[in-house]
């Protein structure tokens, strides 16, 4: 008997372990296929069955008015649709009322909301405040929305958006976070630069522990259940929240350990946000995306932190659809020039892209779902999204400039005090819009990370000032002396003159005695440089060169950047070495067998880029053949190079407003499946090794499809194939 048991036992613990290994063998391959995502509130539609690898289903909140449909139904919808399913929801607002109401605790918290100067609670929607987060709030996140998601079985939570408003910090909520962190009495912002710095550092803490604590509690809860569960943190880039005005952790978040990675919210609503350039304010789209993605990019690359790119379709703001698709291709191109970047959030709410009603063009009123050209084109290029590669492939242009940033970028926006300006975030975009604009891949550097060697890789010449913010500690000062030492250029731009450089910090407090943080980065080389001359100085290896102008004043006037540009261009050159600084008025990447081009307007010329080859143009939803494609300024282009297909003879799919599946080759004939969302109309290129004798295409049932078309290229070798889309499967069989 107890031989009997022991065999048994034996059996059974072999038998756990390879259910545990198959488990993790499993999890490892869904972890795999977490490449492209998207985020919805409703169960899956086959309007919106758009076939990425993770649906991410938003909010706890039972759909009492949608047909009972409880949150669990809504996650097991998109299961049975084949989906891996992942949960978000809002960390600084959401559908939240049975907490503010005192449903939860008996308590009514509408107190917690942000309020500003005049007495105003910050809404985000109908009972639905944006929310300064207290201990119990954190205790009610935990209890209602974390754990009801693990028990559901997923383990990959995201908490979006953690942002705090600069103008708030009025209410009664928020004093009393101010007594607790700080030990005295609550001061209001707008009396003094040191009042707001205080106010704006606490706004930073409040959610940096809120999503610390958050992703505490889910790790361990998780572990309990035998779970890993992973957290994420979707946010707008360092860029945008301090244009916008609004105070976030961004770059401290990537070294917390429950920490696993980002989605970096960036798209037409954040970008097209104006800026200043050569005297002009308007709106930028491309070159503010590049910077946001960058800034997003840069913040987690030396952490190895997980990071999705996401842009949208549309917009929040009620446009046209020629408005849309022409920014959606910028900020879309935007991303894509980022080679080391390979996961994405094809789109957030597919629910208002193709169910919502927009103007049909800009001097209409009518309105109308998303146009079949614009859907075709869309599905082609999120498509395309499920095998973008990661690539080596470097973009154009004279490379290793970088700018720092800091998140204290947040902290000086608002309100203005002692006349200090600094319109629509000039002092930042003084110093990277020069360098972007004449075809120079800029790239951004945080503060906070400067203690990782891996922050430093190919930068040559690294361009900063603290007019528009400040050190939080003066670590970061020991690291960029040592890397000036060992040969590093740095251009410093300030006339360190902003009231911020007065608050009690820590450059001024504890035995320090600085006027401006920057003597202190200064001392560390042993620089006394003059209060108002420019000036070039050795450290080591290294060069120091000191511009008495803060970067606003290169953009805020017509052609004031040329002496800033010579200056580093001569750096560049004759001090870091690194060759010939050229100035271009585009950027092109070759990206696996895609091309992709951005030609810049207010450049060092009007010429257009050429690109010659076997080409499919992506942006065109006829998916047509080109032998030469022409960019000119203030377009983008996104192509699919035939000539860089491996195996010319291997039929494939090369470009599809559709998911493939199930492909199989055979001698002489080439099947799969295809999948998209109902009501929207397919188009794709096959690569073919010879014109097929004949096509057939069938819907889910097996009954043939009659509308189907095909269109032979044969010095391409590839054949144009349409249908409408069904998300149950289109089977197409080619036969040669």
């Amino acid at each position: 008997m107890y031989r009997k048991k022991r065999i048994y036992l034996t059996l059974t613990i072999m038998l756990g372990v390879i259910t545990a290994m198959h488990t993790q063998a499993q999890r490892s391959d869904q972890t795999q296929r977490e490449k492209t995502a998207f985020q919805t509130s409703n169960p899956w539609k086959p309007v919106t069955d758009i076939r990425a690898d993770v649906a991410i289903v938003y909010s706890v909140k039972d759909h009492h008015a949608r047909g009972g449909s409880t949150f669990e139904k809504r996650v097991q919808s998109w299961r049975d649709r084949g989906y891996t399913t992942h949960f978000m929801t809002g960390i600084a607002w959401g559908e939240y009322q049975d907490y503010f109401t005192g449903k939860w605790d008996g308590k009514p918290h509408l107190d917690e909301g942000q309020v500003t100067q005049k007495g105003d609670t910050i809404w985000h929607g109908r009972m639905v405040p944006y929310i300064v987060p207290s201990e119990n709030f954190l205790k009610y996140m935990k209890e209602t929305q974390i754990k009801r998601v693990i028990d559901a079985g997923i383990d990959a939570i995201y908490l979006e958006e953690p942002e705090f408003w600069a103008r708030a910090g009025y209410s009664e909520a928020f004093k009393r976070e101010w007594k607790e962190y700080y030990g005295f009495d609550w001061r209001p912002q707008h009396e003094s630069p040191e009042n707001t710095y205080l106010s704006n550092k606490l706004k930073y803490h409040l959610y940096y522990r809120a999503l610390e604590e958050c992703f505490r509690y889910a790790k361990e809860y998780g572990k309990s259940k035998g779970m890993n569960i992973r957290c994420y943190v979707p946010t707008h880039s360092l860029v945008n929240y301090s244009q916008w005005q609004i105070v976030s952790p961004e770059a401290s978040l990537a070294s917390l350990p429950t920490m696993d990675g980002y989605i970096a919210q960036v798209w037409t609503g954040t970008s097209r946000e104006p800026n200043y350039f050569n005297g002009k304010a308007k709106e930028r789209v491309f070159e503010t995306a590049y910077l946001e993605y960058g800034s997003m990019e840069s913040m987690t690359a030396p952490t190895g932190r997980k990071m999705y790119f996401l842009t949208d379709p549309i917009e929040d703001r009620a446009k046209d659809w020629a408005d849309y698709k022409k920014n959606y291709q910028a900020t879309f191109t935007a991303k894509l020039l980022y080679p080391n970047i390979g996961n994405y959030e094809v789109m957030p709410w597919p629910d208002r892209i193709y169910e919502g009603l927009y103007k049909v063009s800009a001097n209409s009123e009518e309105k109308a779902t998303i146009p079949r050209f614009y859907s075709t084109q869309m599905q082609v290029m999120i498509n395309t999204l499920n095998f973008m590669p990661v690539s080596e492939s470097k973009l154009t242009g004279s490379a290793g400039i970088s700018v720092l940033m800091s998140n204290s970028l947040m902290f000086q926006r608002f309100p203005t005090h002692q006349g200090y300006e600094d319109p629509q975030l000039s002092n930042f975009y003084g110093q990277a819009l020069p360098f972007l604009k004449r075809g120079i891949p800029i790239k951004t550097m945080h503060l906070e990370n400067t203690s990782y060697s891996e922050t430093w890789q190919d930068t040559k010449v690294l361009i900063m000032s603290y007019s528009n913010m400040k050190p939080l500690s003066p670590d970061g000062h020991q690291y960029i002396a040592e890397w000036v030492k060992n040969g590093g250029v740095l251009v410093y731009c300030g006339r360190d003159i902003d009231p911020f450089q007065s608050v009690q910090e820590w450059w001024n407090t504890g035995g320090n005695h600085y006027q401006a943080a920057s003597e202190h980065l200064f001392e560390k080389m042993d620089i006394q440089p003059s209060a108002d001359e420019h000036g070039a100085y050795s450290y080591g290896k290294g060069t120091v060169y000191i511009i008495r102008q803060d970067p606003k004043e290169f953009v805020l006037e017509a052609n004031a950047d040329k002496e800033f540009i010579n200056i580093v261009k001569q750096l560049y050159e004759q001090k870091a070495k690194a060759g010939t600084l050229q100035f271009k008025n585009n950027f092109y990447l070759a990206r696996g067998p895609y091309d992709l081009v951005s030609v810049l307007d207010e450049s060092v010329s009007d010429e257009p880029y050429v690109l010659k080859g076997r080409l499919v143009d992506l942006f065109d939803p006829k998916l047509p053949m080109l032998k030469e494609k022409t960019v000119q300024p203030g377009e983008q282009a996104f192509l699919f190079n035939v000539d860089r297909v491996t195996d010319q003879q291997k039929p494939q799919v090369l470009a599809s407003a559709s998911r493939v599946y199930e492909e199989k080759v055979a001698n002489g004939s080439y099947s799969f499946v295809a999948k998209s969302p109902l009501n929207t109309t397919n188009v794709m290129r096959i690569l073919l090794p010879k014109n097929p004798t004949r096509y057939k295409v069938y819907d889910h049932t097996g009954a043939p499809i009659k509308e189907a078309s095909w269109e032979w290229d044969n010095e391409s070798k590839t054949g144009l194939m349409t249908f409408e889309n069904n998300p149950e499967g289109v089977k197409v069989v080619l036969n040669w």
